[in-house]
């Protein structure tokens, strides 16, 4: 009978100590799923929701991803030694002089054959009167492919690409320099026509400068979804493509371009495509190309080369200027929110540059104002903890560093107007 009592009395015991444990491990798992303070580092403060600032974050570069070797030096020479031997290490010696003489002597060939710096110097300046120069128009109804065309045909972004509707709100410059001849690109605001022939009310606004200034180029390029033509005829696309070519212009050369050949399974089909708007007497010449993937393109570009005529050039012969890479920055921020917000909101941001400052370093800093007209609308810029505009400036802030190939300091700021 003792026997059994204390049997008992050990078991309440440890019944007791599980209750405890398991009361405490409870405890813990509460306080565990309760919200816990935000680690600080890498995070944006709540006051500076509103902020993007690069300098709070840090790029990665190459030499973060190169592998660094783990071993000694002098251990892996002995190594190498011990395995292959005396012999074998000096053959490797005199392969490795083979090789650096054979370097030497194809430095010394390229050096010979190349040109010299005054040479290169002299085909930089070309004279005034031997410099020619043509103006651009590339239109076409929205998602046609346009910007992507400019980009590539200028060889680097100028204008801003994405999958939604009327991406390009303004006249968008982009300036190719080849030899003595000069073209400048303009991409414009899409173009969408109504039944009658009047623009339609829902892109009056953002497409009137480009009706306006149509007949100020000297070339026009008309440029449409051929596969989307195939798939899903649109009117609205065929309307405008014989609206422009009906008449030809005296003063004024146009071109209609076939764009995205490259999604059309069955080539024999943009045969009737050609035939569909072959009778339009004011298109000079029809090209098949692709603006995203370049089929085509080098063609085009030949064309419009042999098109220049004999003036002088209106922008600066040099790659980037200062006025180019400051429409670049505003193209790629506005990219990068049409891809993270939404609805209507990216139309109704206001864009505005506010600084643009090259430091000492070489680094350019970027200050840039997104203005909108709700409060409801900053708070979705923003995104929660600043977390979508943080996401915004640094893809941004990497593709413009890549573009101008030089570290940039990109600030951005949201506010209501």
């Amino acid at each position: 009978m003792q026997s059994w009592r204390s049997f008992r009395t050990l078991t309440s015991l440890s019944r007791t100590t599980q209750i405890a444990h398991s009361s405490s491990f409870n405890i813990l798992r509460l306080f565990a799923s309760q919200p816990q303070p935000q680690n600080p580092i890498g995070t944006i403060e709540d006051s500076d929701d509103s902020v993007f600032d690069s300098s709070d974050f840090r790029l990665p570069t190459a030499s973060d991803s190169a592998p660094k070797p783990t071993w000694n030096k002098s251990y892996r020479e002995k190594a190498d030694r011990a395995i292959f031997g005396i012999e074998q290490e000096k053959r490797d010696e005199e392969e490795e002089k083979k090789r650096r003489a054979n370097m030497l002597a194809k430095a010394l060939l390229e050096a010979s054959l190349g040109k010299a710096d005054d040479e290169e110097d002299a085909e930089m300046l070309v004279k005034e009167e031997d410099q020619q120069s043509l103006s651009v128009g590339i239109i076409g109804v929205p998602n046609a492919g346009k910007s992507a065309l400019t980009n590539y045909m200028v060889g680097t972004k100028v204008a801003a690409v994405s999958r939604k509707t009327n991406t390009t709100t303004h006249e968008v410059l982009g300036v190719l320099t080849k030899g003595n001849t000069q073209i400048c690109f303009f991409d414009t605001p899409g173009l969408m026509l109504r039944h009658k022939g009047y623009l339609h009310k829902d892109v009056r606004c953002r497409v009137q400068s480009a009706w306006s200034s149509i007949d100020l180029y000297d070339l026009l390029i008309v440029i449409f979804d051929v596969h989307r033509h195939l798939t899903k005829p649109d009117s609205r696309v065929t309307r405008l493509v014989r609206y422009l070519g009906a008449q030809q212009n005296p003063k004024q050369k146009r071109v209609l371009c076939m764009n995205k050949v490259d999604l059309v399974e069955v080539k024999k089909d943009l045969l009737k495509v050609a035939q569909e708007f072959g009778d339009l007497p004011g298109y000079e010449k029809y090209f098949m190309i692709s603006g995203l993937k370049g089929s085509g393109v080098k063609d085009l570009v030949q064309f419009l080369m042999e098109q220049a005529l004999k003036r002088p050039w209106d922008e600066e012969p040099t790659t980037l200027t200062e006025e180019v890479m400051k429409n670049i920055a505003l193209e790629v921020v506005r990219e990068k929110m049409l891809d993270h917000i939404h609805q209507e909101i990216p139309y109704a941001i206001e864009q505005r540059l506010m600084s643009w400052k090259e430091l000492r370093d070489g680094s350019i800093r970027v200050e840039q104002q997104l203005i909108t007209h709700k409060q409801s609308q900053r708070k979705i810029i923003i995104g929660k903890n600043g977390c979508k505009i943080g996401r915004i400036g640094m893809e941004a802030n990497e593709e413009l560093r890549s573009i101008f190939k030089r570290d940039v300091h990109l600030v951005l700021q949201v506010k209501v107007a």
